[in-house]
C-alpha cells in the first residue's frame, strides 16, 4: 500500500512538473518586442526657413538683441558676475553688431567697424582682467559704448542707410 502511495505521489509530482513548468517559464520570460507592422521613419535633414523678414525688421531685431546683451554686460559688471559671463555677453553683443553692420550701406559700415573694434578690445581686456579689478572702468566704458551706439545707430537714425 505504501509502495503504491509513493509511486502515485512521485507520478503526480512528475505530472505537475510537466504541466506546470511551461506555464511558469512562460510567465517569467521576456517577450520579444519585434513588431512586424512597424515602419521605420526616415528623417532627412531639412533646413527650416522661417518667414522672410525685411532688412528693416532684421535690423530692428538685431538692435534689440544687441541692446539686451549690452545691458546684460553692464549688469554683469555691477553684480561682479563671473568672467565667463562677461566675455559671453560681450561676444553676443559683438555678434549682433556684426549682423547689424551687414544690413547697412558702406559708409555706415565703416562707422560701425569702429564700434566693433572697441567692443573686441573690451572683450580682450575682460579676458586679461582675471580678478575683475577693473570692473568699474569696464562698466563705464560699456555704458558709454551703449549710449554712442543708441545715438548713432538706432533705427530712426539709419533707416535711410539700409539699402533695399
Amino acid at each position: 500500500m505504501t509502495r503504491k502511495l509513493v509511486i502515485l505521489f512521485i507520478g503526480s509530482i512528475f505530472l505537475i512538473n510537466l504541466v506546470g513548468c511551461e506555464a511558469f517559464a512562460r510567465k517569467f520570460t521576456r517577450k520579444s518586442k519585434k513588431d512586424n507592422n512597424r515602419v521605420e521613419m526616415v528623417l532627412a535633414p531639412e533646413e527650416w526657413k522661417g518667414p522672410k523678414a525685411t532688412k528693416e525688421e532684421r535690423y530692428r531685431q538685431y538692435f534689440i538683441y544687441w541692446k539686451a546683451w549690452q545691458d546684460e554686460l553692464i549688469s554683469a559688471f555691477l553684480t561682479n558676475a563671473s568672467q565667463k559671463k562677461k566675455i559671453d555677453c560681450a561676444q553676443q553683443a559683438m555678434k549682433n553688431l556684426v549682423n547689424m553692420r551687414f544690413l547697412l550701406n558702406e559708409s555706415k559700415q565703416k562707422q560701425m567697424d569702429v564700434y566693433i573694434r572697441q567692443i573686441e578690445e573690451l572683450k580682450n581686456d575682460i579676458k586679461s582682467d582675471i580678478y575683475g579689478s577693473s570692473n568699474n572702468y569696464f562698466r563705464q566704458t560699456s555704458e558709454q559704448f551703449k549710449s554712442n551706439i543708441e545715438l548713432n545707430f538706432s533705427y530712426n537714425h539709419v533707416k535711410n542707410d539700409i539699402p533695399l
